[in-house]
């Protein structure tokens, strides 16, 4: 039997990394860059993101927090302040030690420019903004009064990735850092639990995407942090990607860089600070969660056009007819809301053939394609194309009809993705209790094959940083979370170490 054409191959099931790169590839929407490691987000990628940046922009605002900006080259002497966090990103540094270039002339007689004008100290480029503004909080917190301070930073950051895959992992890749301080430790670790519900919020309903909830190993912590809280989702080959962490500082960061405050007794008093962020990254994890074998498939809230209409015009004699009523159909659909914006609906005219149009929208993931010629003027109908079905299955209602149903449409393909989503972590979580079980669970069937295998495993955990890192090195696993939820809280015995647990914890290989 023939397997079925698809517009992307190879296909998910054969190999999935290369299949992730075609369908990225297909929908138009980044490239890799001439420069190592990173990338160029074409308009239709960047579309995605400024949708991501503006929802999630609102919902920090509605939290309190407003957005500032501050510097991309930070003094090594700030980051030497905090000796952990130093330690945590050294070898992702990229480091500016000269401020001027020079042509020289070289023994060939050829021109080249080298750096001179050395600094007297050297800059990092963030890798994130801690200690820069942690300096800038040491000058603007004076006194408990100016507390709580909350700041958001839309930013572009660098960490020098040795195995850059777009989207995922990128020397350059742009983030929001959010930072805050407080006057005492209950705010902080409240803030710390608020921002984190906020990621979960949004990559739920905005994403359409089901995560777990919990906090990292301190093998897994954020260098300098006391502790770590992450959201953890799982793609289509069943491995996690952390979407979203939110670090509780204490007052470490608040020590290294002075953010000190005269209290309500009087007293001097440190600050206790948080900072939390995600990245270009949920892209990524958007493709990977609800991408098919014909290309990426959009989440309608972050789609960058939500309905493409597409005139089929044979004939010259029947083009202005079918035009304006497209355009008819259009301003009608842009007149309605969907979670308090107008609908991006795109009218596509150009000269290219009907179906060459209809797949490329596949392609680019548009929840839904409206196709309008001559026929159906003459039926008073307009076919209707879902991306969450059969590219062959059409619906065909009036315009009227289609009008007063395209909310609910995207809205019902909204809440699919996310129960499909659901529906397959849930099918792939799976809890073990014994050594050769959690080894058979990650060791692929046919180690020649780069077959999908693994998922979510639950497992008692009584180990140490030393067993965590046996694990990553013989299986290639992590543990991803120590999940929230009573349906993880139960005593039982580590499969490693024989220790008591009350607590399942979360292994899986991941991004």
């Amino acid at each position: 039997m023939s397997k079925p054409q698809t517009a992307i191959t190879p296909v998910r099931q054969d190999d999935f990394p290369e299949w992730y790169q075609q369908v990225i590839k297909a929908a138009d929407l980044a490239e890799n860059s001439e420069v190592r490691g990173c990338m160029v987000i074409k308009p239709w990628g960047y579309g995605i993101w400024e949708l991501i940046q503006r929802q999630l922009d609102a919902m920090f605002k509605a939290t309190g927090h407003k957005n500032a900006y501050f510097p991309l080259l930070i003094p090594l002497s700030y980051l030497e302040k905090e000796a952990a966090h130093v330690e945590g990103f050294a070898k992702e540094c990229a480091v500016v030690t000269h401020h001027r270039l020079e042509s020289v002339k070289q023994p060939d007689g050829k021109m080249k420019m080298v750096p001179t004008g050395k600094l007297e100290e050297p800059f990092v480029i963030r890798p994130t903004s801690e200690t820069i503004i942690g300096a800038a909080f040491a000058r603007w917190v004076q006194s408990y009064r100016d507390l709580p301070l909350l700041i958001n930073q839309w930013a572009n950051v660098m960490r020098w990735e040795m195995r850059p895959r777009i989207f995922l992992r990128t020397a350059e890749f742009l983030w929001q850092e959010g930072h805050t301080a407080h006057e005492s430790k209950d705010e902080a670790l409240a803030e710390t639990e608020t921002m984190l519900g906020v990621y979960q919020t949004f990559v739920r309903d905005h994403l359409a995407i089901p995560v777990l909830c919990g906090e990292k190993s301190a093998r897994e912590r954020f260098p300098g942090a006391e502790s770590t809280l992450c959201i953890e989702a799982m793609v289509q080959d069943r491995k996690a990607i952390q979407a979203g962490t939110s670090h509780f500082l204490g007052q470490n960061f608040a020590h290294a860089s002075g953010i000190s405050f005269t209290g309500r007794s009087g007293n001097k008093e440190h600050a206790w600070t948080t900072s939390w962020g995600v990245s270009t990254r949920l892209i990524g994890t958007l493709i990977m969660a609800h991408a098919d074998d014909d290309g990426l498939v959009l989440p309608p809230r972050v789609a960058t056009e939500q309905i493409v209409i597409l005139p089929v015009t044979p004939k010259e004699d029947s083009k202005a007819a079918v035009l304006a009523a497209a355009h008819n159909l259009a301003a009608a659909l842009r007149g309605l809301s969907f979670h308090g914006d107008a609908l991006r609906v795109n009218v596509d005219e150009r000269d290219l053939a009907g179906g060459t149009k209809s797949w490329e929208w596949i392609k680019k993931g548009v929840p839904l394609r409206v196709e309008i010629g001559p026929r159906d003027l003459e039926k008073g109908t307009v076919a209707v194309a879902r991306r969450d079905a059969a590219h062959k299955d059409k619906a065909f209602p009036t315009a009227e009809e289609f009008t007063a149903t395209a909310v609910s449409i995207l809205q019902s393909i909204q809440d699919g993705l996310l129960a499909r989503a659901t529906t397959f972590r849930d099918a792939n979580m799976v809890k073990i209790d014994d050594r050769q079980s959690f080894e058979k669970f990650f060791t692929p069937a046919n180690a020649e094959k780069a077959e999908i295998h693994g998922g979510f495993a639950l497992v008692h955990w009584a180990g140490t940083a030393e067993d965590e890192d046996h694990l990553q090195k013989s299986l290639g696993v992590t543990m991803r979370c120590i999940p929230r939820g009573a349906e993880f809280q139960e005593s039982g015995v580590c499969p490693f170490t024989g220790g008591a647990s009350t607590q399942r914890v979360i292994f899986a290989k991941a991004y």
